[in-house]
């Protein structure tokens, strides 16, 4: 890393710029950005299928890194707010072809979801009351339920493997369901618990979140070895520099857009609410998107019931990680409180501005953090760490397939408080029945039938959109 110093994104820097096409390792920038590319275009399925996509380009079919190195990798991912996958990619773009490599990496994972998602967005817009797009976001709401289901059940086989790891995902679906905690307070307190344990000479917490298979590529026989490269060394002027530079993209627009429109507009809100959920979104878009969903439709009033899920059928869709379907709620709160701009203009910038404060700090998480982890690969205690985390966010992203559930299936819930304990119980006689019909055939299909996610969304679609056009 050395004497490496920032520059405007997505440009290397001049320390870079004086690199060989190729760099020791052999493989020139220009394969690197064909491989992110190739990434970016079939990253569909959530963060399971990109991270399985990246796994079997980068580690089997490329041979760049092995896999206890993707591994570790990953776990410090999972730590991180924000989107791991998205992140994992920034994280091996910087390892491979230094921070241009990292940048390039990560921003082209989310440009096809953002384009994407903005088309759709516009014609849910425009046409959201049509009883064709009804009937279609109707159908994908349903498949999406289904999802998030699997989410757990595949999650929970990776993680918990053991009774303690089955401990903190329970207790970490009571203390957030039964008891409202905050997830920062859950994610810490499993990160304490698996660090402690391991120190204390526990193996409880070694399992991973990501075991590793028969057959897998070693370190010593990928591309990089097992040699540590030269910018994995931390260098405090660099990282200085670094983090100032992304803070400054990230929080002079916040503050820019704060003291001239005052923190009552729409934009003021979105790029706070936004910064935010960059700094507390562990675990991924499932762990946090109930969260998100509540403030957006009780607070500020953005989104009605049910439109968060239209939202993540877009995201599940579509190219990219699932966090840009924070973008689908920027862009119709701006859309739905334009001021004296065209409500297209604004809804437009609204996303811009979501996904410019969402991403930008996820490479800040990333080169302030990689080179440390790097040296840290070895050391079980952060493992332990990274794993019991893991398992916490299993019983959270439990919450959120329950929160969606009875949003989705009841048409009225009433609030229960008692013990210390507030927790949403659906009125049993509002059920909506073509709903659970849809979200049983979709359960089906992807439990029982194995059928491919893209296939479940589009015939959940199609199903919802029968049943709209035929209804009275």
């Amino acid at each position: 890393m050395g004497s490496e110093t920032p520059s405007p994104m997505p440009k290397a820097s001049p320390e870079e710029a004086r690199q060989p096409a190729a760099q020791d390792h052999g493989i020139p920038f220009s394969e690197g950005v064909k491989v992110w590319l190739r990434v970016a275009a079939l990253s569909f399925g959530g963060p399971a299928g990109q991270i399985a996509v990246m796994h079997r380009i980068v580690v089997e079919e490329k041979r760049w890194i092995g896999e206890t190195r993707f591994l570790h990798a990953l776990n410090y991912c999972m730590l991180l707010p924000g989107p791991e996958a998205q992140q994992l990619a920034v994280y091996i773009g910087w390892l491979m072809h230094r921070t241009a490599g990292g940048v390039v990496a990560g921003t082209l994972f989310v440009l096809p979801g953002f384009f994407s998602i903005l088309a759709l967005s516009y014609v849910y817009a425009a046409f959201g009351n049509v009883r064709i797009v009804e009937g279609l976001f109707f159908g994908l709401k349903a498949a999406v339920l289904a999802v998030v289901l699997e989410a757990v059940v595949r999650i929970g086989k990776r993680a918990l493997k053991n009774m303690a790891m089955l401990a903190l995902a329970a207790a970490a679906f009571i203390a957030i369901f039964f008891f409202d905690i905050p997830f920062p307070i859950i994610v810490l307190a499993a990160a304490v618990i698996g660090y402690a344990g391991t120190r204390a000479g526990s193996r409880l917490f070694q399992t991973g979140s990501h075991g590793k298979a028969a057959g897998a590529l070693a370190d010593r026989e990928s591309v990089l070895g097992e040699r540590v490269p030269t910018q994995t060394r931390p260098d405090i002027a660099w990282l200085i520099k670094i983090s100032a530079f992304l803070l400054t993209l990230w929080l002079v627009p916040v503050g820019l857009i704060i003291a001239t429109m005052g923190l009552d507009n729409v934009f003021s809100q979105i790029a706070l609410l936004f910064s935010q959920m960059a700094v507390v979104t562990f675990g991924g878009a499932y762990a946090v998107l109930a969260y998100v969903a509540q403030l957006a439709v009780e607070h500020y009033g953005w989104l009605r019931p049910g439109e968060m899920l239209d939202g993540l059928g877009m995201a599940e869709t579509t190219p990219g990680p699932l966090i840009m379907v924070l973008q689908f709620v920027g862009f119709m709160g701006a859309f739905r409180d334009p001021g004296p701009l065209d409500p297209m203009v604004a809804a437009t910038l609204g996303a811009v501005l979501t996904t410019w404060v969402t991403f930008v700090p996820c490479f800040l998480w990333i080169f302030l953090g990689a080179p440390f982890i790097e040296t840290l690969r070895e050391n079980r205690a952060i493992t332990g760490a990274m794993s019991a985390i893991t398992a916490a966010v299993v019983g959270v992203i439990l919450n959120l397939a329950i929160w969606f559930s009875l949003h989705m299936l009841f048409g009225e819930l009433v609030l229960w408080k008692g013990y210390g304990i507030s927790v949403e119980v659906p009125v049993w006689s509002s059920v909506n029945e073509p709903a659970a019909v849809l979200t049983a055939f979709s359960i089906l299909a992807i439990f029982r039938l194995g059928m491919p996610l893209p296939v479940v969304l589009l015939s959940a679609a199609a199903a919802g959109l029968a049943w709209r056009m035929l209804a009275l």
